[in-house]
């Protein structure tokens, strides 16, 4: 252990099927004046309820569905400026990680005099006055339980991070039947990016044996279930493990953290707004192959956890994960390569610029990636 294991969890977790029904509770026991509900359109049904039980109990809701994207700078500016006359005792995010990443910032910056600009980076939040309720709709990101916001700056187009306990939620509800109306290729593409937050953890130069737990049963029952929530999504059961799968990758998130696989990831996001989990997808596989001869023992036991059986040598059995990985990502129905999705190969230099200014993830990588590194890499995966 080479880092202090620091985790701050969510004050309190309900995880079930269901229990989303119970949530109106919970927010009046907080006994607010006025509620904000960030979330999407599409989900607007399944929270009538809610809504309704909330004015019943003489509550005044706020809804608000404008993220319908990875949000930039200017997305959550906007947004502050039509909440700010509201001004809600409580944040309530239910939807995907873009939702949750911006009910968590909104959560932090009601009344408080911090511009976002200094807030960015890794501890640079003063506070958090408001109340913060976090409920996933996707079974992905690992928001509802980590320290972690990302958005993408409109001045250089490049997604940064705020990182801070106080963006931990307060109440957190996984309810694994919201996730049953996410079409197959969310499903698929979130899928593997809650893996990879396993996996990254579990491999993590900084990796700690407490997060090891969740790291390596979160890569255990997202690889065993995935493809079945994917092809089958009324599947409640497969729903339900792929949800545990990403909450425990959300554990991972703030104590340990992600490395490669994510910090290459970004540009595919800012320059061609490829959705994360997918950009995550596109590089796994060779990311690993990258990575294994600086950590052959720990991906040997990442291919065990993925339900891969041991080779002649920890070199095998690692090598039978990466194998494993593109398995899962075909059956999901995944695209496999960068140029399946468009992007230009004479692109790959500037996206490799781009990724090297992610310190905070790559200084966690088992393996120093290189500017030369990071071109073999997106080029492998070309």
């Amino acid at each position: 252990m080479k880092q202090e294991l620091k985790i701050h969890f969510p004050g309190k977790l309900i995880f079930g099927k269901g229990s989303l029904r119970n949530l109106a509770d919970e927010i009046i026991l907080l006994a607010p004046t006025n509620v904000l509900i960030i979330t999407i359109s599409p989900l607007m049904t399944q929270l009538t309820n809610l809504i309704n039980e909330l004015e019943i109990n003489g509550i005044t809701v706020a809804i608000d569905t404008s993220i319908v994207q990875e949000p930039s700078f200017a997305d959550f500016d906007k947004l502050m400026q039509t909440i700010l006359p509201v001004n809600p005792d409580v944040v309530v995010g239910i939807g995907g990680g873009s939702v949750l990443d911006i009910a968590k910032l909104v959560a932090a910056q009601l009344d408080n005099d911090q511009t976002l600009t200094e807030i960015l980076g890794i501890g640079n939040l003063n506070g958090r006055r408001k109340k913060l309720i976090c409920v996933p709709a996707t079974s992905g990101t690992g928001s509802e339980a980590s320290p972690n916001a990302i958005l993408v700056d409109d001045s250089d187009n490049q997604k940064k991070g705020i990182i801070s306990p106080f963006l931990v939620p307060d109440v957190v509800y996984v309810d694994p039947l919201l996730t049953m109306s996410v079409p197959a290729s969310i499903t698929a593409a979130t899928g593997i990016d809650a893996l990879t937050h396993c996996l990254e953890a579990y491999t993590n130069k900084f990796s700690q044996p407490f997060i090891d737990m969740y790291a390596f049963e979160g890569m255990r029952l997202i690889a065993a279930n995935i493809v079945q929530a994917v092809q089958n999504g009324a599947d409640e059961e497969a729903r339900t493990q792929v949800a545990m799968g990403s909450l425990l990758g959300g554990f991972c998130l703030g104590p340990v953290n992600t490395a490669g696989v994510h910090a290459l990831s970004y540009p595919l996001g800012s320059l061609f707004h490829l959705a994360h989990g997918l950009s995550n997808a596109l590089l796994l596989p060779y990311v690993m192959e990258f990575n294994i001869p600086a950590s052959v023992c720990r991906y040997a036991q990442v291919a065990v956890a993925l339900g891969c059986e041991r080779g002649n040598d920890d070199a095998e059995t690692a090598a039978n994960g990466v194998t494993k990985i593109k398995q899962l990502i075909h059956e999901c129905g995944i695209p496999a390569r960068l140029r399946d999705v468009g992007i230009p190969e004479e692109v790959i230099p500037q996206m490799a610029d781009d990724a090297l200014k992610i310190t905070r993830l790559l200084k966690n990588n088992p393996r120093e990636i290189t500017r030369e590194d990071a071109i073999s890499i997106y080029t492998a995966a070309y």
